[in-house]
């Protein structure tokens, strides 16, 4: 795969290059290292792509996590928190949850070692992206986790060959850009792929 779109979100691209240029180089290698030839292995079911191969997804996740994760590539690895959710007045009518086995969690996809970058790779729906940017990154930057954050995204031509429903750097970007920032958003480099 190949970089072929990048966007500035809050100063992302500066904050990458002055603090992180030797992550980026990973990122780089991690990306142009997989082959998405080898994930378009999804038989579609949908009636306007019946039967149609496309990329899957969760095996690009995959792939992303078995690069990400090799020595030459730096090591990074998923960056998990537990939630303990802290519960106002609850009115009468509100019943509390049963209490389950699983404790809620946050996770950011990628955290390098030793440094506060934090990255995300995102082949789902559109409010994935927003989250990832406008929230997670957010709220992992506010516990002291990260300052800075890379969100990979496809292209839309690359999205075009995925289910539907998979969104895209163009639409992303152009909605980021007509946001604006706030004062808690983090620095955040996007970076749109294709095949």
């Amino acid at each position: 795969m190949k970089i072929v779109a990048k966007y500035d979100f809050n100063g992302g691209k500066a904050a990458v290059q002055d603090r992180y240029a030797a992550e980026f180089k990973q990122v780089e290698s991690v990306i142009q290292s997989i082959d998405a030839n080898l994930y378009k292995n999804k038989e579609s079911t949908e009636k306007t792509m019946m039967g149609k191969m496309l990329f899957s997804p969760v095996e690009l996740n995959r792939a992303f996590k078995r690069e990400f994760s090799k020595p030459e590539n730096g090591i990074w690895s998923s960056y998990k928190v537990s939630c303990d959710y802290i519960h106002g007045e609850y009115s009468s009518e509100y019943i509390k949850p049963k209490s389950s086995s699983s404790k809620p969690f946050r996770d950011m996809d990628f955290v390098k070692p030793n440094t506060k970058l934090g990255i995300e790779v995102q082949f789902g729906k559109y409010a994935f992206m927003v989250y990832n940017v406008c929230a997670k990154m957010t709220i992992f930057s506010n516990m002291g986790i990260i300052d800075t954050g890379i969100e990979i995204v496809p292209v839309k031509n690359f999205a075009d060959e995925m289910s539907t429903g998979v969104s895209y750097f163009e639409q992303f970007a152009w909605d980021l850009e007509h946001r604006g920032t706030s004062n808690i958003d983090v620095p955040v480099l996007i970076l749109g792929i294709d095949a």
